[in-house]
């Protein structure tokens, strides 16, 4: 089966002189920022990145133009930082054997340390919410006030063992406890946590992304599982997408699970049927890859001694014959003014100079192809769109 998206953008690099990197599909690396050390963990908060560096700390990052992240301040931290996450102006750092950092990037160019909390164990992951951070303290879970943000306070724990991801939904935090497989821990009442629900994995839970009413696990050897918690206390695997191994981290957003593994491959796994997840694009970045999140279009990946590494994901496409056609006009293009001319457009499908599909065309140029349902030949349109 082949997808529009990738033929079109294949002929449309060629037609503006563009080599299509050849180790991806239907995603591109649009910018990098590297990192003193080795980056380990990021989280996105307007219009800035936050990296977790082993070496570097934390380094906060400009994403306004994804196809130049500049780096605009940074804070010391005083061992490995493993990840973060980010709420209002302040952002909660798992610091390893430092426990929770609290740092705010309230002037993203100096960020300060306000507050701390030094948890008994090793810090691996933190997840927030309005009023609690979440985190895994390995060897247990720990629930801490975060209310008085200078003063994190440790509020309940319960027993955990070997774990390294952490995400809460609601009153429920779900936990990626490696050879445990998938937690579920109540924090309904953050001063008693408690264990109400597990699934063991094929092999061992990495990582752990809940969007509604289903929770993406990665599974370091066999790929993304899609698992049910609408009863929490009775998850459910319902789907898989197998991946090559050593799958490690997910992040999930708009119809799509974007996992990373620890060769450096990011591939990106349509969920919109979450019982048959199916892989429509991937890129090998050059190191080893951390945990990434999705926002928007956008992939942001902590790559190792890359930094912090931005990637688009244009689209899989629509299905077409595979003997569909791509090719650049003979003559000049057609001109459309006003909403009437944008409107002839709706039963085409739009292509941008980088072949991503548009939905709604601003002013620029674009190649269209009628969209067209008879097992034949599609040529593509060069058209100008005016207002």
């Amino acid at each position: 089966m082949k997808y529009a998206s990738v033929s079109a953008a294949l002929c449309l690099c060629l037609l503006f002189g563009v080599a299509p990197a050849a180790d991806s599909l239907n995603v591109r690396l649009v910018g990098t920022c590297d990192t003193p050390g080795y980056a380990r963990g990021v989280a996105v908060t307007g219009e800035y990145a936050i990296v977790a560096d082993d070496s570097g700390g934390l380094r906060v990052i400009s994403i306004a133009d994804p196809s130049h992240p500049v780096e605009v301040g940074h804070y010391d931290l005083p061992v490995n930082p493993e990840n973060v996450a980010p709420r209002g102006d302040y952002v909660f750092v798992a610091d390893d054997t430092c426990g929770v950092r609290v740092v705010s990037i309230a002037d993203p160019s100096h960020p300060v340390e306000v507050g701390y909390c030094d948890t008994p164990g090793e810090a691996m992951d933190v997840a927030v919410d309005d009023s609690c951070a979440y985190v895994v303290d390995y060897p247990r879970f720990r629930v801490l006030s975060i209310t008085d943000p200078a003063n994190p306070t440790d509020v309940g724990s319960c027993a955990l063992g070997e774990a390294i991801g952490v995400t809460v939904a609601g009153d429920y935090a779900y936990v990626s406890a490696w050879a445990q497989g998938l937690l579920v821990i109540s924090v309904a009442d953050p001063a008693n946590p408690q264990e109400v629900g597990r699934l063991k994995m094929p092999s061992w839970a990495w990582d752990v992304d809940v969007k509604g009413s289903y929770a993406y696990v990665t599974d370091y050897g066999t790929g993304l599982r899609v698992v049910s918690v609408a009863d929490p206390a009775n998850p459910v695997d319902v789907g898989g997408c197998a991946l090559p191994m050593w799958t490690q981290n997910v992040a999930v957003n708009g119809g799509y699970a974007f996992v990373n593994r620890d060769a450096g491959t990011v591939s990106v796994v349509s969920v919109s049927d979450p019982t048959h997840p199916a892989k429509v694009g991937y890129y090998d970045l050059t190191e080893p890859a951390g945990r990434l999140k999705a926002v928007g279009d956008y992939v942001y990946v902590a790559n190792a001694s890359a930094g912090l590494q931005i990637l688009q994901f244009y689209g899989a496409g629509v299905e077409e014959m595979p003997n569909a056609e791509v090719r650049a006009p003979k003559s000049g293009p057609t001109i459309l003014s006003g909403a009437s001319g944008v409107g002839r457009l709706a039963s085409s499908v739009v292509f941008d100079a980088m072949g991503r599909r548009v939905l709604n065309p601003k002013p620029g140029v674009y190649f269209v192809r009628e969209a067209q349902a008879q097992a034949q030949a599609q040529a593509v349109t060069k058209v100008v769109v005016q207002r």
